[in-house]
């Protein structure tokens, strides 16, 4: 496989690589598996020497050298143009974006890393943000240091996303990580009514990153895209393949319930709405929330038993969000002495 360098006319000056797509459609489209499409891209950005920093872009969302001139092309698309509230992935190559979403004055809302703490946290500059620091708060440490959460009660709505990818197909077919967050995260904004299927999804991505991509591999819960920014191209996938409508509870599993809090608060709700939200691995035994139990605050009495979230008829997701069961604790416990242990 070798890459030429564009010759005179629009493609003149561009680096090495930047038309390589096509060089390696015919190698992806041959491949088995959604993991034999990444490991490919994976591999052949480094070998190439188009990946950037971090590296090795393996396991990643692969930051491309380019990738800021690929985030201008955004501009140029009339759905940024008229939108307010931009939710945007926390991937490097999307740096770019972030940044013109914050100097556009509009609002930027970043998901939170694997969804621990919540769903989006909003950035938030200091007042007279230069451009400099607003640069800063493009990045993931800015993101960290001048954002607040954003709760379910917040009822936003987002006019547009934009997320990452490890390939995407012309069709406005997608491939992420492998990890599943960008999927989750729009099926829970489709739960709070923050997105409908109306709502654009833009990638950025190197050219090398557009490809074919079988059919067969999609799956209902995927998302597709509207629009593929490259440096070199702004594609328009007039992709008519319904985006995910919702969670699709019999995909989560306990695991991801315990690991992601607010999908606990989205089931509570759905489920009082009489949805049908049973899980994966529903008919399995609950593992227990710890291997080791909290030790006793005192031992003149025997402690109580906490409700049992098994097989019982209590269950991860049957009670509020916020309730915190604690066990061990003696009747004649005092709360000065909760607080300490805690």
């Amino acid at each position: 496989m070798q890459l030429k360098r564009a010759g005179a006319g629009a493609g003149a000056g561009r680096p090495v690589g930047f038309l390589s797509a096509a060089l390696i459609k015919h190698v992806v489209a041959t491949g088995v598996s959604k993991q034999d499409i990444r490991e490919r891209i994976w591999d052949f950005m480094e070998s190439q020497n188009l990946a950037d920093f971090p590296r090795p872009v393996h396991h990643r969302i692969p930051n491309f050298k380019g990738s800021y001139l690929a985030c201008q092309n955004i501009k140029d698309l009339e759905v940024f143009a008229r939108t307010q509230e931009v939710k945007v992935d926390p991937d490097k190559p999307l740096e770019g974006v972030r940044l013109l979403v914050l100097q556009s004055k509009k609002t930027l809302l970043v998901p939170t890393p694997r969804l621990r703490t919540g769903l989006f946290n909003k950035i938030t500059p200091p007042p007279g943000a230069t451009k400099a620091i607003l640069r800063k708060c493009a990045t993931s440490q800015g993101v960290r240091d001048h954002s607040v959460p954003v709760g379910l009660e917040s009822r936003l709505r987002v006019d547009l996303l934009v997320v990452g990818s490890v390939a995407v197909s012309e069709k406005g077919w997608r491939i992420g990580k492998g990890e599943g967050y960008a999927d989750l995260e729009y099926a829970m904004m489709v739960s709070m009514g923050a997105v409908s299927q109306g709502t654009p999804v833009v990638t950025i991505v190197h050219d090398c990153q557009v490809v074919d991509i079988p059919e067969a591999l999609l799956e209902d819960h995927d998302l597709t895209v509207d629009y593929i920014l490259t440096p070199t191209r702004v594609i328009t996938t007039g992709c008519e393949r319904p985006k995910p409508a919702g969670i699709t509870w019999s995909k989560i599993s306990y695991e991801m319930m315990r690991k992601i809090p607010i999908l606990r608060s989205l089931r509570y709700q759905e489920k009082r709405a009489g949805k049908d939200v049973t899980l994966q691995d529903e008919h399995q035994h609950l593992p227990e929330v710890s291997n080791q139990q909290p030790a006793p605050l005192s031992t003149a009495r025997r402690p109580q038993d906490p409700p049992h979230l098994g097989s019982g008829s209590m269950q991860l997701g049957d009670v509020p969000p916020n309730t915190v069961y604690i066990g061990n604790l003696p009747r004649d416990a005092r709360v000065r002495e909760l607080k300490t242990a805690l």
